[in-house]
């Protein structure tokens, strides 16, 4: 998937998202949000905070 495709989906222009990859913007909450849902993981795995990929199963 291409950084166009993934902003889209985000509803954000591709070089927001490009800066959101370099670290040169802050995630915003909400997108970080959606990025774990699209990517089947938590956003503590996507913030460094645990190694463990998969979110428990929700109940």
């Amino acid at each position: 998937m291409t950084q166009r495709e993934l902003a889209a989906y985000l509803s954000c222009t591709q070089v927001a998202y490009s800066r959101y990859e370099l670290g040169k913007r802050d995630i915003p909450t909400q997108v970080l949000i959606a990025l774990a849902k699209f990517h089947h993981t938590s956003t503590d795995y996507l913030l460094g905070l645990t190694n463990i990929e998969k979110p428990c199963p929700s109940k």
